[in-house]
């Protein structure tokens, strides 16, 4: 007993994962935090979490809101804490080792949550407080906290029996290691795949844009190689299929990204695919619902699948013929070039793209980019949240961060209190994973004594890295991107309330978009952009004709766009709707499924659905809809602010009090009327993609 007495001790003293952080607003430690000292942290928490719920559970005294469902609520501290500040590093600065690890602590992980779900005299207690609900006089946070978790037990398998329960157990084990296997799969595939141009071929690179061709020769040094290295990677891969004119190479790369993990190696994602939505289709029908989407969107704000249905196809009846419109243009556009290929392929888009957009609006990313300088970028959206709501931005050097490209800031209220650390990541690295995201390394709650502690957001990024000539400098759909995880980023800043569960960007998955994409309407507007963006040689401010040709090419390829966003949608709603296992192959579903939102050729051989992180691996699983749902949201949303001025404090006071600061204390429809004054409507958006047809 002595030995284990020392041993627990000892890694007390020594754990920082275990200690309480002695660090500004008890941000982690990074540099002090070993891959060593996760996995007993992981255990230690999950102990310290079973005693918690086993205290619940033995309690004598009848059960009430706050010895059971907020003792609850407040259970696991130390687990939450090691697990959020893990889990957001296996996207951003993972390793083989860490990999390994995640493989390792998932079926952990896994157990302790169905040991918690699947516990009867939990979940017997909990019924008990459910059922006496409307005699307790809760407010309503506490009303919705008690709902959630009703309902949470009962869709993680309470009410089941116990053979179904063992069930339970064993899909909710596989799928937790199938959607990690899979999103490792993806990374992996995208890390080994380069494209290397040799000196000797220095005229198939000599007409591109120098930035172009500085980031790929620097890509080309970092990895030992000579000449020009293009990866999969979006900073790379993007601007490629851009600038270049080498089909044959574009077409390779196209058909490297957009065959990734469907190749029959190693990495090969068909069988996971196939397994998980089997898997997901057995867990439906073991809970009552006819398909996996049903069970999703029985806690959703869409609140059917007839409703999703129903709306991703009204908005596809209502553009798809602009889509080809817009695809036309292009055609018609390359057809007058020499050269031009008989029918635009996926891979010639990009480039025949931005001729087009350099011909009809004399525009394209290289007169934009030098006026979007990174630094000037993100200068400019912080002082779009000053102007909107008052907030301050103080960078802190003594903020520990977990790799030298990130930055952080302390983020002030209008009356000078603390609201928030912000961390900003901006570069590609091969232990980060692709895209754009936002987390937190601690979301905001308040503790039983009643003080606030507030979160800790982290926004993800992508971008060119500067070269020894060159800045950092954004195209306009990257400056964009700047803006929508910045919404992200206020969502979880000025989250108020009670419980870490129901605050900041805890809501549902087709309402948690509404903020994100409702600041990248700023990004067309002259005053907004005036506020910032500037030659990053001359210091010139950006030209207002340069500012009226982005506002006049804004709705440029929108309903392509908006199609594609779709044939995304319908792919994931068709996987998850499915009645029994798909037993063929996956590209040939994925080509079924979208085939009434294909709009340019469809080219053999591809698959994107085994390289979908968002709905294999990332959460959106039946809910990727949600980011058309959430552009109806702000297509509404930001007509108030049209009408009431882009900087109008009232407004934007008012989008922070009912959106941003609620999260999920109560329905986002209730939310959203008592901002907007009336339910959204679908015509917003299909108005909007119209604009100038």
């Amino acid at each position: 007993m002595a030995l284990t007495i020392l041993t627990a001790a000892t890694a007390q003293e020594t754990n920082p994962l275990l200690q309480d952080f002695d660090t500004p607003h008890g941000t982690p430690p990074f540099d002090r935090i070993k891959l060593e000292h996760y996995k007993p942290a992981f255990e230690e928490g999950i102990r310290q979490a079973r005693l918690e719920v086993e205290a619940i559970v033995a309690n004598p005294d009848a059960p009430t809101f706050e010895n059971t469902i907020a003792a609850l609520e407040r259970s696991g501290a130390l687990l939450e804490k090691v697990s959020g500040i893990f889990y957001p590093l296996t996207s951003s600065e993972t390793s083989p080792e860490m990999e390994e690890l995640s493989s390792e602590l998932q079926p952990m992980l896994t157990e302790y949550s169905n040991d918690v779900s699947l516990n009867p005299a939990l979940f017997e207690r909990i019924k008990r407080v459910y059922d006496e609900r409307d005699n307790l006089a809760l407010d309503t946070e506490q009303a919705k906290l008690l709902e959630n978790t009703y309902k949470g037990f009962t869709r993680n398998g309470a009410g089941l029996d116990e053979a179904d329960k063992e069930r339970y157990r064993a899909i909710t084990t596989e799928l937790g290691s199938l959607t990690l296997k899979f999103g490792q799969n993806v990374l992996a595939a995208t890390n080994a795949y380069t494209l290397n141009i040799p000196p000797a071929d220095a005229h198939r690179v000599e007409y591109m844009p120098q930035f172009a061709r500085d980031a790929m020769a620097e890509e080309a040094r970092s990895r030992g190689q000579e000449g020009w290295t293009v990866t999969l990677h979006a900073p790379s891969y993007i601007p490629f299929l851009t600038y270049s004119k080498e089909r044959d190479l574009k077409e390779q790369l196209w058909m490297k990204y957009n065959a990734k993990c469907y190749e029959g190696d190693e990495l090969d994602n068909t069988q996971v695919v196939k397994r998980i939505t089997e898997l997901r289709l057995e867990l439906a029908r073991l809970l009552g619902f006819e398909t996996y989407a049903d069970y999703i969107l029985d806690n959703r704000m869409a609140g059917s699948r007839a409703t999703v249905d129903n709306f991703l196809n009204e908005l596809l009846v209502n553009t798809r013929q602009w889509a080809f419109d817009d695809l036309d243009d292009i055609q018609r556009y390359a057809d007058g070039m020499p050269d031009s290929p008989e029918r635009i392929m996926p891979w010639d888009l990009h480039y025949y793209d931005e001729l087009y957009t350099t011909s009809k609006y004399d525009l394209n990313s290289e007169i934009v980019k030098p006026y979007l300088r990174l630094e000037n970028v993100e200068k400019g959206v912080l002082m779009l949240a000053e102007k909107l709501y008052g907030i301050t931005f103080r960078e802190n050097p003594d903020i520990e961060v977990y790799h030298p490209d990130v930055k952080v800031y302390e983020v002030y209220d209008n009356d000078g209190s603390f609201l928030s650390v912000l961390y900003m990541d901006y570069f590609p690295r091969q232990s980060k994973r692709g895209g754009a995201w936002m987390t937190t390394f601690r979301d905001m709650y308040t503790t039983e004594e009643g003080t606030e502690v507030r979160p800790l957001v982290t926004l993800n990024f992508n971008f060119t890295k500067p070269t020894a000539d060159t800045p950092s400098l954004l195209t306009f759909n990257e400056f964009v991107t700047v803006l929508h995880e910045f919404g992200h980023g206020l969502h979880g800043m000025f989250a108020k309330g009670t419980y870490a569960s129901l605050t900041g960007t805890s809501v549902y998955r087709d309402f948690v978009e509404l903020p994100s994409q409702l600041l990248e309407n700023w990004a067309t507007e002259k005053e907004f952009l005036d506020m910032f963006a500037v030659h990053y040689q001359t210091g010139e401010p950006i030209p207002a004709e340069i500012v009226e040709k982005i506002i006049a090419s804004k709705n440029h390829m929108s309903a392509y766009s908006n199609v594609r966003q779709l044939s995304f949608g319908i792919t994931d709603m068709a996987w998850h709707s499915i009645g029994r296992p798909v037993d063929g192959d996956v590209a040939a579903f994925e080509k079924q499924a979208m085939c009434e939102t294909q709009v340019l050729p469809y080219v053999e051989g591809s698959c994107f659905s085994t390289s979908f992180s968002h709905i294999f691996a990332g959460g959106y699983a039946a809910g990727y809809y949600g980011y058309k749902w959430a552009e109806v949201l702000e297509a509404d949303a930001f007509s108030l602010f049209k009408q009431n001025g882009i900087f109008d404090r009232e407004t934007a006071e008012s989008f922070r009090r009912n959106i941003l600061e609620k999260g999920g204390t109560e329905h986002p429809m209730t939310l959203y009327v008592r901002f907007r004054g009336h339910e959204p409507q679908t015509a917003a958006l299909i108005e909007k993609i119209g604009e100038g047809r």
